[in-house]
């Protein structure tokens, strides 16, 4: 068996679920799991045994990002695997339409639990409830799995990754908020947390191997025992990472604990720079909550917070843009260092604003050359106020969106290196409502009309 991760081993090497499946396969008789990574052997050899990718008899890939679409077909070409490919992950559970001539099977849903049953099912050519072939993709309803909570991965593998040399501890899944922008809530869902108690019982057999763990959810903070959490795993020597926090949840008992815990910088996502904006994001955190945390962060010598922030909003006005810079300018005075991560929204499937066109502007083209202009504006000024600066390409996020948004006509121009991103402007636009949607036969539990109505009410704030 192959476990391909087609991007950077330190963010394969930090993923719980890839962790889980590895160790599934390697305690069962006559199977044998090795790891690919897109930076290792350029994904073709094993990190193992530096075996290729060819003599393997199954490959499960994992697309957590749209972009991997192009790093995998790469893999499999210059390897000339042959054998069975299984596609899951996130994407899959986004929306598989531009892969299917690529692969085999596509797993939906969380697998973690239900490794043995994919694997005896592709072995004997069958499906599961959650496992189907390619060729019926897009039509019936498919479930997707939710796995169950009550245990922890006790084994893994310690590599230098995301969080650094660190043992991963899986908080929960799903998230409680309702971010109108982000796709977690609808394929996590419902928001589950596991019990510290199991948490504490898993660091401590690690603490013979590591002195750092890192908590991992979409929101650490959220749990509702972080702090008894953190300030256990501090009392027993470790240094603490949470993989995300909200500016929200942080007060003075909380900063104290992760300083303590060896924080050295503070991550927040306002994700926009005006009240406005972040009402239509629905992102529950205000002005106030963001100069608080970094108050707080600089009063426990924390001295470097990045915040994240998106561009191409609809109805957004230039100064809803500026206000970033703003915002950033008060944080700046905070604290010493401030990095800035500026990108620009995808309207992603399952979301609420999964109908608005790329950009914010019913005119793509003329939505493109606005985004641009803001990013430009926006690393010049906040330059200025002496922050660091990153920003992807307007094009990166438009070709993110249109693999987000694609079918089979999408999938073929990239399996037939023939992909360009002038072809697929017409993914890039607003969607009517009563569409149907590619991605409508993957079942997530949550009602299209839901979405819809909710869609409604963010369109009331956008005029």
């Amino acid at each position: 068996m192959a476990l391909v991760y087609p991007n950077r081993y330190v963010g394969g090497i930090a993923n719980i679920g890839l962790q889980h499946i590895y160790a599934e396969i390697n305690s069962l008789d006559n199977y044998i799991c090795e790891r690919f990574y897109w930076d290792v052997f350029s994904g073709t050899k094993s990190v193992e045994s530096g075996t290729p990718l060819k003599e393997f008899d199954i490959a499960l890939f994992s697309l957590q990002y749209e972009e991997d679409y192009f790093k995998a077909i790469k893999i499999i070409k210059e390897s000339e695997f042959t054998g069975l490919k299984v596609a899951g992950g996130p994407c899959v559970m986004e929306n598989p339409l531009p892969l299917v001539e690529l692969f085999d099977y596509f797993y939906f849903g969380e697998v973690d639990g239900d490794v043995t049953n994919l694997i005896k099912a592709c072995e004997k050519g069958e499906e599961t409830e959650y496992l189907v072939k390619a060729e019926r993709i897009g039509g019936e309803k498919v479930k997707v799995r939710k796995a169950d909570l009550s245990t922890h991965l006790q084994t893994q593998i310690v590599g230098s990754g995301a969080y650094g040399e660190c043992y991963l501890l899986e908080v929960g899944r799903g998230c409680k908020r309702a971010c109108s922008f982000c796709i977690v809530r609808q394929i996590y869902s419902p928001c589950r947390w596991r019990d510290v108690k199991l948490l504490l019982e898993i660091a401590e057999g690690a603490k013979k191997f590591v002195d750092k763990v890192a908590l991992v959810a979409p929101s650490v903070t959220d749990h509702p025992k972080a702090k008894e959490l953190i300030a256990s795993l501090i009392d027993m020597g470790f240094l603490v990472s949470p993989s995300s926090v909200r500016a929200d949840t942080l007060d003075e008992e909380l900063v104290e604990l992760l300083s303590r815990g060896g924080l050295e910088s503070l991550t927040i996502a306002p994700e926009a720079g005006s009240e406005r904006m972040r009402r239509l994001l629905r992102k529950g955190i205000s002005e106030e909550d963001v100069l608080n945390a970094a108050s707080l962060a600089a009063k426990h010598g924390i001295e470097k917070v990045k915040m994240y922030f998106m561009v191409g909003l609809p109805g957004e006005s230039h100064e809803d843009v500026r206000a970033i810079v703003e915002l950033v300018d008060r944080v700046k005075k905070l604290v010493p260092r401030v990095s800035v991560s500026i990108n620009p929204l995808v309207p992603k499937p399952h979301t609420p604003l999964q109908w608005e066109p790329f950009g914010g502007i019913d005119d793509v083209k003329a939505g493109m050359k606005a985004l641009k202009e803001k990013i430009r504006f926006l690393k010049k000024e906040l330059g200025r106020k002496g922050a660091s600066v990153s920003a992807e390409s307007a094009e990166s996020f438009a070709i993110q969106t249109i693999l987000s948004r694609g079918n089979k006509e999408v999938g073929r121009a990239i399996a037939e290196n023939n992909f360009r991103l002038r072809d697929f402007y017409a993914y890039l636009g607003r969607i009517e409502e009563d569409e149907d949607l590619p991605w409508d036969f993957i079942d997530h539990g949550y009602s299209k009309s839901r979405l819809l109505k909710e869609y409604e009410r963010l369109k009331s704030l956008i005029s």
